[in-house]
């Protein structure tokens, strides 16, 4: 006998590949206009889905996990963080949740350090001067940045995506510093010729450059508060293509506009889609829209991993990426 194809719910617009497999592997239901699901939509879907495959811009709060249907077993997200989710709430209805990590560490780095160069060497500034058709031409003093070579990089979470940042980093010359829980191996120290610091506030009195890639967590949340900012130097620059509640955005919005510090790059924001209204009106700020593991091939990356967790789960396996594990 055939066994009956669980009801999957996707969404938003994945790749081509993905959603394909999908509908050839379950009863697919899918976003085709990648419109946001409202919270009404969302409820509906929870209400009637075997497996949910939510995204990052699904907000599934332990409100919406409760009024689930009995049917809803599997989220499997399709993204690394997970802060969107309930996650106490999902495994006290017994619904595991996947997600997709390992696979956007490279893309994410590339991103840090285009954003550590379009802020450095005013990228993003000259970009719009030559659209303006106000540029004069060169110049001596004009545009003027900051070299990377021989700076200081601090890096908070010595993670995947942060040591592969510090790679990147030590070809164009920066020393590497790092913040972290705990220290990483004498191995990985040595690749990258890097320093711990125990202490985050004294790490940041000593860097040129800052760059945030740790996850969200209770405990990462304002990590850099108006407190730690001000320990910056004047000439610093902070780049953030981690989660956006990791900085106090009101507190850079401040310093950036008294020129306290030099200059930020920002992928990610704290109440994303919105950005802080005094961030789009600074010269010596880059704004990017969340795209740092917007690559064709981490997106498909991402969906294999979906695939993979909820193929896992219905043939009775344990999903490889469970972060809350129940019995199918």
């Amino acid at each position: 006998m055939t066994r009956r194809r669980p009801l999957v719910i996707v969404t938003r617009k994945l790749p081509d590949l993905i959603e394909t497999r999908l509908m050839e592997l379950f009863e697919c239901r899918l976003n085709l206009d990648d419109h946001p699901f409202s919270e009404i939509e969302l409820m509906k879907a929870m209400a009637e889905a075997e497996i949910l495959v939510p995204t990052v811009t699904d907000r599934i709060d332990a409100t919406l996990v409760s009024n689930a249907g009995a049917q809803l077993k599997l989220i499997a997200s399709f993204g690394t963080g997970v802060n969107h989710i309930a996650l106490d709430a999902a495994k006290a209805r017994g619904i595991t949740v996947t997600n997709t990590p390992g696979v956007l560490t490279e893309d994410t780095a590339d991103m840090t350090m285009g954003l550590i160069l379009a802020v450095a060497r005013r990228i993003g500034e000259g970009e719009r001067l030559v659209r303006s058709g106000r540029w004069q031409g060169w110049a001596p003093t004009a545009m003027l940045g900051m070299r990377l070579a021989e700076k200081r990089l601090g890096i908070v979470g010595m993670g995947r995506i942060g040591l592969a940042v510090a790679r990147r980093a030590r070809a164009f010359g920066m020393s590497i510093h790092y913040h972290n829980r705990r220290r990483v191996d004498a191995a990985t120290e040595a690749e990258v010729e890097a320093t711990y610091w125990e202490s985050l506030d004294q790490m940041l009195g000593h860097i040129d450059v800052l760059s945030i890639n740790c996850p969200h967590t209770p405990a990462t949340y304002h990590l850099l508060s108006a407190r730690r900012i001000r320990l910056l130097k004047p000439r610093a620059i902070v780049v953030n293509t981690a989660r956006g509640t990791v900085i106090e955005e009101e507190a850079l919005a401040r310093a950036l506009y008294a020129r306290e510090i030099a200059g930020a790059g920002l992928d990610v924001y704290e109440d994303e889609p919105q950005v802080h209204p005094r961030l789009l009106e600074l010269d010596n700020v880059v704004l990017l829209p969340h795209i740092g593991s917007a690559t064709h091939a981490g997106r498909v990356a991402m969906g294999e991993k979906v695939l993979v967790n909820i193929k896992s789960f219905v043939d009775g396996h344990n999903p490889p990426d469970r972060v809350v594990y129940t019995m199918f």
